[in-house]
Order: structure tokens, then sequence, then C-alpha cells
């Protein structure tokens, strides 16, 4: 097991089935300390796409549970939460942890997923965050199913270059199936999965909301915009899912 996972379950708080950590100076001392020791640990990036998995598949489920924690990716969950719960949590989306550890500047990183033409504007740009990343490996994954992964032969190439922290961008679920597959393989560091963050960094196809959107919680409008035949689908799953979701999380709270 990690090394910090027992004391996490101590502080971490599960809501609809995810085990979230809010704090981000905890996050970012977690993943401080993991990357000392010889296992590998993965954190994934919980938005409400993930909620919705998580409900609908229980095999889902024990992927995010195999995680240090979730970290969470939906400005909307804490809401839920505080109406629940009563309890005040914030958002820490992926693209802001990403950001937060380049400009640390203190970590060897190890970029895969995506395409060789994202991957190639991202290290340009981040480049400028942190120039360290041109000595770092960015590496396009093959287009497959997670199922056809050659796990071992990636993990081999990971240990080789010895990463402290694994950026992984397939997408959900696939990226969290992924990464809990490679984790036995690997040798050390953290695995975080983060979706379009490189996509969004490169400024390649996708790009983030305007801020004043996503402080009124309206970027899901904004990715609907500008992807609607994906993210429509996706809203309708999530929104046909979430009395349910709610409905369990109230009887979970008052079986307690």
């Amino acid at each position: 097991m990690y090394f910090c996972k027992n004391h996490l379950d101590e502080r971490v708080k599960k809501y609809f089935n995810i085990r979230y950590e809010f704090d981000k100076a905890v996050v970012q001392e977690c993943i401080a300390l993991q990357v000392e020791q010889p296992e590998a640990g993965y954190i994934c990036v919980a938005d409400a796409n993930i909620l919705q998995q998580v409900h609908n598949d229980l095999s889902y489920r024990d992927v995010l549970d195999g995680a240090m924690f979730s970290i969470c990716d939906s400005s909307w969950v804490p809401v839920f939460i505080s109406w629940i719960h009563d309890v005040h949590h914030n958002q820490y989306c992926g693209s802001t942890i990403f950001k937060d550890i380049l400009e640390m500047k203190r970590y060897r990183q190890f970029f895969m997923g995506t395409s060789t033409e994202v991957l190639t504007a991202l290290k340009e740009n981040i480049a400028q965050i942190d120039p360290a990343v041109n000595d770092m490996t960015f590496y396009e994954l093959p287009f497959c199913k997670v199922e056809e992964f050659d796990y071992p032969a990636i993990a081999e190439m990971v240990n080789r270059d010895n990463p402290d922290i694994i950026w992984v961008a397939l997408g959900a679920p696939k990226q969290e199936i992924f990464m809990s597959k490679l984790n036995p393989y690997l040798n050390r560091g953290v695995q975080i999965a983060i979706g379009a963050a490189f996509k969004f960094y490169s400024g390649q196809e996708e790009k983030r909301a305007p801020e004043w959107m996503c402080r009124m919680r309206l970027e899901f409008l904004y990715r609907i915009y500008a992807q609607p035949k994906k993210q429509i689908k996706r809203c309708w799953l999530i929104l046909k899912a979430l009395p349910q979701i709610l409905w369990q999380e109230r009887k979970r709270k008052r079986g307690k």
C-alpha cells in the first residue's frame, strides 16, 4: 500500500463514493512524501463525469479507491456536499494542480497521452514556466483500448526515466484505469490524471472557459458550446444520474 494511505484514511472524506482530499497543502505534501518512497501511487482528478461513472460502475469505483485520493475537479460537487453535509470545501481542478506543480520547479516529470502535436506545443508553452521541462520526456501513447496497452513496456520506459510525477492525459474513465494497471509495474513516483489540461496548456484545440464562467460554475456551458456532440451526451448522463446520487448520499448521512 502507499505509505500515506493509512494516514490519509483518517482524514480523507468520502462523499458520493469518492475519497476526496480538498486541501491543496495536504495534496502537495502527500505528493512530496510519496515521491521519496520506493513505490508508486496515483491520484485521480474527479469531475462530474467521474461522479456518475463511479455511481454506475462498481469496478471503476474500485479503481478510484485504489488511488492515494482524488482531488475535486468539479465546481458543483462542493455545492452538493454543502447542501447535504453542511460543510464547505473548495474545488481543486486538474489544470490548477498541473500549473501548481510546474511552478514549483522541483520535480522531474513525465508527460504522456494525447497526440504528438499537442505534446510538442505543450512542451514549448510550459517551458516558459519551467525551462527544465526541455529535458523531460513527452510520450504519445498508442491509440488502443485500455486493456491493450503494453503496461510492462511502458513502465520500463518510465522507470528508466525515473520521474517523480507522471502526468496521464487520456480522458476519463480510461486514464484512471490506465494508472491503476500501470501502477504495479512502476518503481516509484506519483501518477496524476489530468484529462484536457494538456490541450489547455498547449494552446491546441480545447481551451478552458473564461475565469468569470469558472467562478460562476458555468464552465460546463462553455464546454457544451465548444464540443456540443461530446458534452451534451456527457451532461445528460450526469443529470440523469444526479438525483439518485444525491439521494443515496443523503441516505448514507442519515445512516451514520
